[in-house]
């Protein structure tokens, strides 16, 4: 009996090929899609917008996030580039929104205005919560104490910037100047000036505790010298108040 022989499926390996040249023609098609797309404007930054800033100038905030119109928008994360602009000394916070296609926005927070500095010139200086000056302009309303002999690098001119950030703006609008008045004991001892004509002798470290027995003297007593330091002492500048008060006006040596 003669044997039948099987049959060769040919048909179905080129089923297997052709699949195989359609994945190969859609591969080739994706790459083609990507490169034209990687290359065309709608890849691309076609806005930098920059807000929220007070005293920093918008191109410098730009430069030091290194994007510009025209540069990948997929090219920097937006972590990458709130990174680059936190490194500017007067920012303190900072938040980057992408929005596709091609808009970016950095919204920065600068740290907050404590003081300012009077150039011979008449040209101010904002002072900011970490110490930082940053040029104010000339039309800028003083709203806040002007610091008078310190030097930059004074290590008690950062903790008191570091501390006028934290008291309730309310509880010191009253202060006008703020000097350096360092003794033996208090190496960070101040005098305060307030535009209510009061002269304050404290300590920085010393300041947060005192200003509630400072702003209840000045609002009941005329003006006059307070010192507080490990006691607190007032004394008018009146010479009548004082005999008719009973108190000297010596000022403190401590």
């Amino acid at each position: 009996m003669q044997e039948k022989m099987p049959v060769l499926r040919e048909p179905e390996k080129r089923r297997r090929s052709g699949k195989k040249l359609l994945l190969i023609l859609f591969l080739l098609f994706v790459i083609i899609l990507g490169v034209l797309f990687f290359n065309s404007s709608i890849s691309k930054v076609a806005t930098v917008t920059v807000e929220g800033q007070h005293y920093l100038n918008p191109d410098e905030i730009r430069k030091a996030a290194a994007i510009v119109a025209g540069d990948s928008y997929f090219g920097t994360s937006a972590g990458k580039i709130e990174a680059r602009v936190r490194t500017l000394k007067p920012v303190e916070n900072v938040k980057v929104i992408k929005t596709f296609p091609g808009s970016i926005t950095i919204h920065v927070q600068e740290f907050k205005t404590v003081a300012y500095t009077l150039s011979k010139n008449g040209e101010l200086t904002a002072i900011l919560a970490n110490g930082t000056g940053i040029a104010a302009g000339s039309d800028m309303v003083v709203d806040k104490p002007i610091l008078s002999g310190w030097k930059p690098d004074d290590p008690v001119l950062a903790e008191l910037c570091k501390t006028l950030a934290e008291i309730p703006e309310d509880s010191i609008a009253d202060f006008s100047e703020i000097k350096p008045e360092p003794s033996p004991s208090y190496k960070d001892r101040i005098k305060i000036y307030t535009r209510t004509r009061f002269e304050v002798i404290t300590a920085v470290s010393l300041l947060p505790d005192k200003i509630p027995t400072l702003n209840a003297v000045i609002e009941i007593q005329p003006p006059g010298l307070v010192t507080m330091l490990l006691a607190d002492k007032y004394a008018p500048f009146t010479p009548e108040v004082s005999e008719n008060q009973g108190i000297s006006q010596n000022e403190t040596t401590q």
